[in-house]
């Protein structure tokens, strides 16, 4: 199983909901089963390192991410089993990015038990509230990754 998110600049909210599902993952003992990455639908921030506050509350949360930002392209539409958008501006590109490939992709918050469903992640870019984003991408990676466990993990190769 192949999980990728994706946001604007793949410095914020992407890379921060790539450790904790990475974290998460590996709590479960599921590191061999479920890759996780992310990247942006901009190219603005190509290689460039996390935003430092994302970083910062990644590592208040014991996550240590190793990650260098790239541009969301065609052929992860293939290559990706799930596509996670962190908000609208960026589901509307990833669909045109991937025209009739992109019925896959999910709006992250969908995932949260009763939550908010179609909402965007805030960008922490602009909010500078780094705290709220990780609280929000935590709830919402660990309700994904309930749902794969359920709906890919438990089921025989045959089914998927």
């Amino acid at each position: 199983m192949r999980i990728l998110f994706v946001c604007l600049g793949n410095i914020c909210r992407s890379p921060m909901a790539e450790g904790v599902m990475r974290h998460l993952v590996a709590e479960q003992g599921l590191s061999r089963q479920i890759e996780v990455d992310s990247a942006g639908t901009s190219n603005y921030h190509i290689g460039a390192q996390p935003h430092t506050g994302t970083l910062k509350v990644l590592r208040e949360h014991g996550i240590d991410l190793q990650h260098a930002a790239r541009q969301f392209k065609p052929s992860d539409g293939e290559r990706f089993d799930v596509l996670v958008a962190m908000d609208g501006d960026n589901l509307a590109d990833m669909q045109q990015t991937l025209g009739k490939n992109g019925a896959k992709i999910h709006y992250l918050l969908d995932f949260i038990a009763d939550g908010p469903r179609g909402r965007g992640v805030p960008d922490p870019w602009y909010t500078g509230d780094f705290n709220e984003v990780y609280r929000l991408i935590e709830a919402a990676c660990r309700g994904l990754l309930e749902h794969i466990q359920q709906e890919h993990l438990d089921r025989p190769q045959g089914n998927r």
